[in-house]
């Protein structure tokens, strides 16, 4: 999507055009640095998990799930930062490394 200068728009009380957002780079920047702060602080909650002897050999499974919450706000954010930066979204979309967060992309896309 190209994205128009908003400078036309500002102190006019224009509305943006239909299916043109002049704020979506923007807000898909801010939303990727959001969930980079959601996987830094999963990161940092799962460090002190993992000090825990007991809690560790208790659940393991559970510390594995911090792990994939960890990569899957990781990959979400490269996404909004791919599409904020101009990338189309079906481009974005083939970076995700996770494969079922791709497939489920995928399919919104599909409208499945």
């Amino acid at each position: 999507m190209a994205y128009l200068p908003l400078e036309s728009a500002r102190g006019t009380g224009a509305s943006p055009i239909p299916g043109y957002d002049p704020f979506s780079a923007m807000l898909h920047t801010v939303m990727a640095t959001e969930l980079r702060d959601i996987r830094e602080r999963l990161e940092a909650l799962a460090e002190v998990l993992v000090g825990d002897a007991y809690f560790v050999d208790s659940y393991v499974e559970e510390l594995q799930a911090f792990d994939y919450l960890i990569q899957h706000a990781d990959e979400c954010s490269n996404l909004l930062q791919r599409i904020a930066a101009g990338e189309n979204s079906l481009e974005a979309i083939n970076h995700v490394r996770l494969g079922a967060v791709q497939e489920r992309l995928r399919a919104a896309l599909d409208g499945a």
